[in-house]
């Protein structure tokens, strides 16, 4: 059973006031995800330390993947993928929102050792201070909070 305190299945408040706030929309394509990764660390590079920075970029990179992959922004024309990015005192929170998909929520796998996909999720429940995951008209969210030390 998950620790309710890690995981949430509701929204939870974007820090739209954060002093260090970025937000950008990509196309809903296997491209974006280097995109969003090369932007993500020129925005992020001096305000975390390395391996923080590091980490965010692999959760960061799945994500944006799995949108691609599982979601409405990878499979119709004109699919788009929007990353939120906040600093706040103490930690680093990000969003990755998609265009949705009627074919469920996102939902942690257990990957086997010889499985070539299926660690998304698994990493960020691994990794993350916190996540979660919401729906409402516009599309899909997930979410994850890493310790800015």
């Amino acid at each position: 059973m998950r620790d309710p305190i890690r995981h949430r299945e509701s929204p939870e408040e974007f820090p739209e006031t954060a002093r260090n706030a970025w937000h950008r929309e990509f196309p809903g394509n296997a491209v974006s995800v280097s995109r969003v990764r090369e932007w993500a660390r020129g925005s992020l590079s001096g305000h975390l330390p390395a391996p923080v920075l590091e980490d965010l970029l692999l959760l960061l990179s799945e994500l944006v993947t799995n949108a691609v992959v599982h979601s409405d922004s990878g499979r119709t024309a004109g699919g788009r993928v929007t990353v939120r990015l906040a600093m706040s005192p103490g930690a680093v929170r990000v969003e990755v929102t998609d265009d949705g998909s009627a074919a469920g929520v996102p939902a942690v796998q257990v990957p086997e050792p010889e499985d070539d996909g299926g660690r998304g999720l698994w990493l960020v429940d691994l990794l993350a201070t916190e996540w979660g995951h919401h729906r409402d008209e516009a599309g899909g969210s997930v979410w994850f909070r890493l310790s800015d030390h």
